[in-house]
């Protein structure tokens, strides 16, 4: 009996064990489609309505060039590290001068110091004091990215260059990739009615989401730009950007009649 009465004890308990496992997995695919679920909109179902959704896009030629890239000097104190990084901002405003921008079109953030280590001993050793900070500059004429590019590499305190094609007013190329998918989801809307021997009506519910493909010049396309003669040619005369592309996608609820 005793041994029974054991027996039975540890079958339940591993029914237990088991039951507990099973709610925990059904717990977690009840949170993954939930999570699921999120990412799309609640609709609620309602009689008489079409729901649709449809992808549209406006793609234009980038009118900006937007370079980035840090400065970041290191000396053995924060006021010899600050006053090379100053000297470097004052550097660069003279490049955008003789190259015929506004230096007040550039963005620079705050300067930051901080301690440089070496961590190769056991006890850290303090090395010097770095002051970092980074620039924006947005340009309409693309002919002077490739010497402001090489003027800038020719400087020992900038880092991290980039360059990026966009449209300036990037919203506006937002409406009318959502203009376009709207018009998309009407049509669908208004073919699958006529299947149905109904008509079209009213807009009862939308939602949006938009997103941008940013072009990113790869290091090679900057590399040949610096070296590029620009007395001859502009530097996207060898690497034509690409279109900008900007997509929307609109779910859209339309009432029949």
């Amino acid at each position: 009996m005793k041994i029974t009465l054991i027996m039975r004890c540890m079958y339940l308990r591993n029914i237990g064990v088991r039951i507990m496992g099973m709610r925990r997995i059904f717990g977690f695919a009840l949170l993954t489609l939930v999570a699921a679920a999120q990412d799309r909109p609640a609709i609620t179902a309602q009689p008489n309505t079409v729901y649709v959704g449809a992808d549209g896009k406006y793609e234009a030629a980038p009118d900006t060039a937007l370079e980035q890239f840090n400065i970041s000097a290191q000396e053995d104190t924060p006021q010899a590290a600050y006053g090379r990084a100053s000297r470097a901002s004052e550097q660069i405003r003279q490049i955008l001068r003789s190259n015929g921008i506004d230096p007040k079109t550039a963005e620079i953030g705050f300067f930051s110091l901080q301690p440089v280590y070496d961590y190769r001993t056991p006890k850290r050793k303090l090395v010097g004091y770095r002051a970092d900070s980074s620039v924006s500059l947005k340009l309409k004429d693309f002919a002077k990215m490739g010497p402001i590019l090489q003027q800038l590499a020719a400087m020992d305190v900038t880092e991290n260059q980039s360059v990026n094609y966009t449209l300036d007013n990037i919203d506006a190329a937002k409406l009318k990739a959502v203009e376009d998918a709207f018009q998309r989801a009407r049509a669908e809307g208004a073919s699958l009615a006529q299947a149905a021997n109904r008509n079209l009506a009213e807009l009862s519910y939308a939602s949006v989401d938009t997103a941008e493909q940013v072009r990113v010049v790869q290091p090679m396309a900057m590399r040949a730009m610096m070296g590029a003669n620009v007395a001859q040619q502009a530097p996207t005369a060898e690497f034509t950007p690409q279109k900008v592309i900007v997509t929307a996608h609109v779910n859209a609820m339309f009432m029949l009649k």
